[in-house]
């Protein structure tokens, strides 16, 4: 079977960049594939893409050296089931708030004996190998998202879970669970604290932590907190700012722009 060269590398204590992907297209999942992430996130909660996006957007990251990962609706064992089958080599769970959350996700994930993934990896026989069945429960990797009040209350019991690889916080909903508005990056004294108990528990289980960022600088300084597994925001975002900057400095450097030529095409 094809390694999972991310859960490879997180197991020997490095640290990886993860990209992410809102928007349903190959395309960019290729783009954003080759610009050198260790692996790619395909949305499947937040971003907007169904299954029938996910599944050329994993074929495309497949012609790229990212590990591909698809971060699902909910807990919810035929959806992660299906998502593995088509190709996926990890997935991401929101609102993993209780260990029951934990190993129903885990379980999901894993074929018996150690979970109840129904057999039938259809693309993933393709892009992990023949012998996929024999090490697929060695290589795929499960991240449970740790968003509400119930999850801090239970995490030293969530990451007590066996087979749960680590944790991965999402700002935003962890802001609202505890009283704040949302934000990717939090200041709030509450939420600031409650993200480092987070990445100090899961070290301290020799799992991942992992977060969601807003940018480069961000995920740089979460890496130095102790983050293992960081996002510098989605690729809808980085086209956003990107193009922002490029209007920015365009129109710095030149008064009253006016087209040349033909009032037309």
């Amino acid at each position: 079977m094809r390694k999972n060269t991310v859960k490879a590398r997180l197991a020997a204590g490095e640290s990886i960049v993860n990209g992410w992907l809102a928007i349903p297209s190959s395309f960019s999942a290729e783009v954003v594939g080759m610009a050198g992430f260790d692996s790619v996130t395909v949305d499947l909660q937040h971003g907007m893409v169904g299954f029938d996006a996910a599944l050329p957007m994993l074929q495309a990251l497949s012609a790229t050296p990212a590990i591909p990962i698809a971060r699902v609706p909910g807990n919810d064992g035929p959806q992660i089931m299906r998502l593995l089958d088509a190709g996926a080599y990890g997935i991401i769970c929101p609102m993993i708030s209780t260990p029951d959350d934990a190993r129903r996700f885990v379980s999901a994930c894993r074929y018996p004996p150690s979970g109840e993934r129904s057999f039938g990896p259809a693309r993933g026989l393709l892009y992990g190998g023949p012998d996929y069945f024999a090490h697929a429960n060695d290589e795929i990797l499960t991240i449970g998202m740790i968003e509400t009040q119930a999850g801090l209350d239970n995490l030293d019991a969530i990451l007590s879970v066996e087979g749960l690889d680590g944790v991965y916080i999402g700002p935003n909903d962890l802001s609202l669970a505890l009283g704040q508005a949302p934000s990717s990056e939090p200041t709030a004294q509450v939420v600031v604290d409650a993200i480092a108990y987070i990445c100090e528990r899961v070290l301290a289980h020799k799992k991942i932590p992992g977060i969601f960022c807003s940018s480069g600088a961000a995920a740089s300084m979460r890496l130095s907190q102790g983050f293992r597994m960081v996002t510098p925001g989605n690729e809808a975002g980085l086209l956003n700012q990107a193009c922002k900057t490029a209007l920015e400095t365009i129109k710095g450097g030149q008064a009253g722009i006016k087209p040349s030529g033909a009032s037309g095409y």
